[in-house]
């Protein structure tokens, strides 16, 4: 029996640093936004439905930057889509803060997505290429560093908000965040895993011994990237829903008063980063794909503990685990995607946005027309049958890494 190639360790070296970065200005954003949304819909005077398109314009800019994001980074290299991806956020910050209609917080949201899921398609190939078969980890570790800034971002905005100053210094400091990553980005010298990505010639190998192979040279991707793309769907689609309404969940369960339910999704969150920096290290000495399938099964646990409870500290509790499940799901699945497309991994990065960016889009809404025709206590089975279906679509990955199977898609 061959054994499976020694796995490196995980080098935190300066180029490392400067994009895990990156992920500190997107986690603060994320995280610092939304609690702003029921500020914005008060400031406005629209409706929570209408404050909510402020997802739905992230949702289409996500799928907007998967379209161009590896023909942009063919030609120009991913740093200058890294930088770039950064002034447009910095401009879409900018917007937003200054932006006193529906209409204009929108468009800057837009903004701010497009540019943020460009950087995020130079930065997670990057960190793969520039750290080899540590690169799941590295990729899990840089999430979780950006989920751990999303728990302060909340502080933040409560904050200037008790301050009197309103929501827009908090969520204004991505600016100043984005602004130093680009020019600390800018000053990398010359590093292959960020400049010019050269098309690929001939069949792709995969650079990895237990990763899959994928397609001829006509361009399509194999059954490997396909399957763990439908897990990193599902885990997108679970993490989006939950978040969205899992307060709701928790009111109307455990009759827990709104202060008390809204609070309780920072559990998640917490779950998720610590989850982010466990899975880093352990991703080092077993085998992501089945870390993966592992995460499924304790997110199916704390899920049972949330929705079978009546009790707000149990169902809390419930967050937590779940929590810890969720923060795989992600970076292990799009990392382990990245992996099995081998030398188009930019490529791969543009279709795992786009369809981040679908899952972002539709899965909260879904589960909220579910919540609205049959109550949010059925409507959130939703949760654990995209947990299954994303469950099955890593076994069956992790089946054809072991026969090593090459099944073109085309």
């Amino acid at each position: 029996m061959s054994r499976p190639p020694a796995r490196t360790p995980l080098r935190r070296d300066p180029l490392t640093v400067r994009l895990y970065a990156v992920f500190v200005v997107w986690g603060w954003f994320l995280y610092g936004f939304a609690p702003a949304i029921p500020l914005i819909a008060t400031e406005q005077g629209i409706t929570r439905a209408q404050a909510g398109l402020h997802g739905t314009a992230m949702a289409v800019g996500a799928v907007l930057a998967g379209t161009v994001s590896a023909g942009l980074a063919r030609r120009l290299g991913r740093r200058a889509v890294a930088v770039g991806g950064l002034a447009v956020v910095c401009a879409g910050i900018g917007a937003l803060v200054l932006g006193t209609t529906l209409a204009a917080t929108l468009t800057a949201c837009l903004v701010t997505a497009v540019g943020g899921n460009l950087v995020l398609a130079a930065a997670q190939p990057a960190l793969l290429q520039h750290h080899g078969s540590a690169g799941p980890a590295a990729v899990t570790e840089a999430n979780g560093i950006g989920a751990a800034v999303g728990l302060l971002a909340p502080l933040a905005v409560g904050a200037t908000v008790a301050a009197g100053w309103g929501w827009r210094p908090a969520v204004g400091l991505v600016v100043l965040l984005g602004s130093v990553t680009a020019l600390l980005l800018a000053r990398v010298g010359p590093e292959p895993a960020i400049d010019r990505v050269p098309a690929p010639v001939g069949p792709p190998v995969a650079p990895l011994g237990r990763a899959a192979r994928i397609a001829d040279a006509t361009g399509g991707f194999g059954r490997t990237f396909w399957l763990f793309w439908s897990a990193m769907i599902c885990g997108v689609a679970v993490e989006f829903a939950t978040t969205f309404w899992a307060a709701d969940l928790v009111a109307t369960r455990t009759g827990a008063p709104a202060a008390v339910s809204t609070a309780a999704v920072s559990a998640l969150v917490l779950g998720m980063a610590a989850s982010r920096f466990i899975l880093g290290p352990l991703a080092l000495r077993h085998a992501p794909e089945s870390l993966l399938l592992a995460s499924y099964g304790l997110a199916a646990f704390g899920f049972a503990l949330l929705w079978l409870t009546t009790t707000p500290a149990i169902a809390v509790a419930g967050l937590v685990v779940a929590g810890l499940g969720y923060g795989a799901h992600y970076p292990m699945s799009v990392a382990l995607a990245l992996r099995a497309a081998g030398e188009r991994a930019d490529q791969a990065q543009a279709i795992a946005l786009v369809g981040a960016g679908a899952a972002i889009g539709a899965a909260p809404l879904l589960l909220g027309a579910l919540s609205d025709a049959f109550g949010p206590h059925l409507g959130f089975l939703l949760v654990p049958a995209l947990m299954a279906a994303g469950a099955t679509a890593v076994a069956t990955a992790r089946l054809s890494l072991r026969r090593d199977v090459v099944v073109v898609v085309g």
